[in-house]
């Protein structure tokens, strides 16, 4: 038997990694929890949902979402250089930054709902879901400069752990406060003359407080993490024994300069979803179709395509995370060799995951709906038809904008965002007015939209940190195991599902088909990769539980 790599469990893949099985099961939890929500609130509900999240992903960006990442990168340079009097400071000035940002945000947010749904989206009972979200901005941004702390200090754990956490507390108060709330808004329509748009509206804001929920229990219990860790922390700090401590306006400076770009960045990178919202409810209703009906489809495409798409995107956006605080450490001590190594494992380790997500899911894609959602509707299939190969786009666009900001390019994904979206909305605007294709060409144009920013982040990634990519084993390899996976499951599903029909229901024979075909479709992916080459030992290694992965791989002789 072969040697094994004995690469370090501490590499950011293994930290990576960590935050990507959380993330996972973040996002499946997520998954599970919406199919009893849709089936309470329905796609109207959805759309109400939709909304609310709309204006408060966009205020979100705007006043915290990048405080992770600038007090991550921020400690862990301080760290790198064991100053860790000044990564403290990072952390208390940030606290500071995220008090005032997150109050004044949910201010904005609480006071100017009926403005910004009634105004700017035309659904205006969609503004008792965004009150209700508000406050989660302030325990959001508190939350995020710990987070960004412990990243930073290279532990993914109290990060992955109060992930979980989160969306399990969410998933609970969502589902009962949305029977209770839908409940309740029948009350009110009942009095007010519209029963179900307002139980939809209500129905939505359970959901909502399940988000509010979930948030305020990460918080509670990754500060007793930190408390835990304060003992530790105050030792490490004794042992620091440089004198020219940064002050706390070096620190402000320097926390702004980061945050900035890095908001730019992902606001520009985000706010495509509230522009398509916009765009698509103000052209639809222009084009002729209702209020309810445009809502509807919105809601399809936000509380389900847009749900599943996201659950593969966790990789690419846990690997993210994990690449900036490591990659800036290599970068400032001058180390090449290894920032040219961590893109390129980076990359490796995305496309394996998203290639066959991406396949998988235009593939099943109605089988998939009806398990979930019992949905048989062609609408809800064809939007993963045209649309799954985004799960690509996204997966590696979202790793390099993450790459660019560790290696201190931060300023060319805010360039490189607002040019794709400029494109994006330009496409957007024709699919609609000149081709009628409704909700699909905000399918399309979010499609588009991935691929221009997949394209110039790449090339930026490739121009300014010197890597190579080797398309034999990043991109091919993982494409021709996917096309084959993806023939043999659409064959094994169309054979369970004739064969369960015979003597099962159609809802149940649909289930076990799809899972059966999942499983095996799995099998013969991790097979095709090694036939194309598209994976060796040190690759598999960083894998979770990836030594027994090498155990098997060896006893079938797929690895010598």
């Amino acid at each position: 038997m072969a040697r094994r790599s004995k690469n370090g469990d501490a590499s950011f893949i293994m930290q990576g990694s960590i935050l990507a099985i959380a993330s996972i099961v973040s996002r499946i939890v997520g998954l599970l929890y919406r199919v009893p929500l849709t089936a309470t609130i329905g796609d109207s509900g959805n759309g109400y949902y939709a909304a609310a999240y709309e204006i408060y992903n966009i205020i979100l960006l705007i006043s915290s979402y990048s405080i992770p990442l600038a007090v991550s990168k921020l400690v862990s340079a301080r760290i790198a250089k064991g100053h860790v009097k000044d990564a403290t400071r990072v952390l208390h000035g940030a606290l500071i930054f995220a008090f005032i940002s997150g109050g004044l945000a949910a201010g904005v947010v609480y006071f100017g709902a009926e403005f910004f749904t009634g105004v700017i989206l035309k659904k205006s009972l969609a503004a008792i879901a965004l009150k209700v979200l508000a406050p989660t901005l302030l325990v959001v941004a508190v939350l995020g400069v710990f987070r960004g702390f412990f990243q930073g200090l290279g532990t993914m754990i109290p990060s992955a752990i109060s992930q979980i956490g989160e969306q399990i507390v969410n998933a609970i108060v969502s589902v009962v406060a949305a029977n209770a709330l839908f409940s309740y808004g029948k009350k009110v329509g009942g009095v007010l003359g519209d029963v179900d748009e307002y139980a939809a509206a209500f129905g939505a804001a359970g959901g909502t407080l399940g988000t509010s929920t979930g948030a305020f229990f990460a918080l509670i219990f990754i500060l007793f993490i930190f408390y835990a860790f304060s003992k530790m922390l105050k030792k490490m700090v004794k042992r620091d024994k440089h004198r020219s401590t940064e002050s706390y306006f070096e620190i402000f400076s320097v926390l702004i300069l980061t945050i900035l770009p890095v908001l730019l960045s992902t606001t520009v990178y985000n706010i495509s979803s509230l522009i398509d919202q916009g765009i698509f409810n103000n052209v639809s209703l222009l084009q002729g179709y209702s209020e309810k009906e445009s809502n509807a489809l919105f809601g399809i495409f936000a509380g389900k395509y847009r749900v599943l798409i996201n659950v593969p995107l966790a990789i690419a956006s846990a690997m993210a995370t994990s690449i900036v605080p490591s990659l800036t450490s290599a970068f400032n001590s001058g180390d090449e060799k290894l920032v040219r190594k961590q893109v390129n494992m980076g990359n490796r380790f995305v496309m394996i995951v998203a290639f066959p997500c991406a396949v998988g899911m235009m593939v099943l894609s109605s089988p998939i709906m009806q398990l979930l959602f019992n949905d048989s509707s062609r609408t809800a299939s064809m939007m993963f038809v045209i649309g799954g190969c985004s799960i690509v786009f996204y997966s590696l666009s979202t790793l390099s904008n993450a790459i660019l900001q560790g290696i201190d390019r931060m300023i060319i994904p805010v360039k490189n965002a607002f040019i794709a979206l400029v494109a994006h909305v330009l496409v957007l605007l024709a699919l609609m007015f000149i081709f009628d294709l409704n909700i699909y060409a905000v399918v399309v144009a979010n499609a588009f939209y991935a691929l221009m920013m997949c394209f110039l982040n790449q090339s930026a990634v490739l121009r300014y940190s010197g890597a190579y990519i080797d398309i034999r084993r990043v991109v091919l390899a993982p494409f021709e195991a996917s096309a084959i996976m993806g023939v043999i499951v659409l064959l094994m599903y169309k054979t369970f599902n004739a064969l369960f029909a015979l003597a099962l229901s159609v809802r149940i024979a649909n289930a076990i088909a799809c899972l059966l075909s999942i499983l095996i479709g799995a099998i013969v992916y991790f097979l095709a990769l090694f036939f194309f080459k598209g994976i060796d030992e040190e690759t598999l290694l960083k894998f979770p539980g990836g030594a027994r992965l090498c155990d098997i791989a060896y006893s079938l002789h797929l690895l010598r």
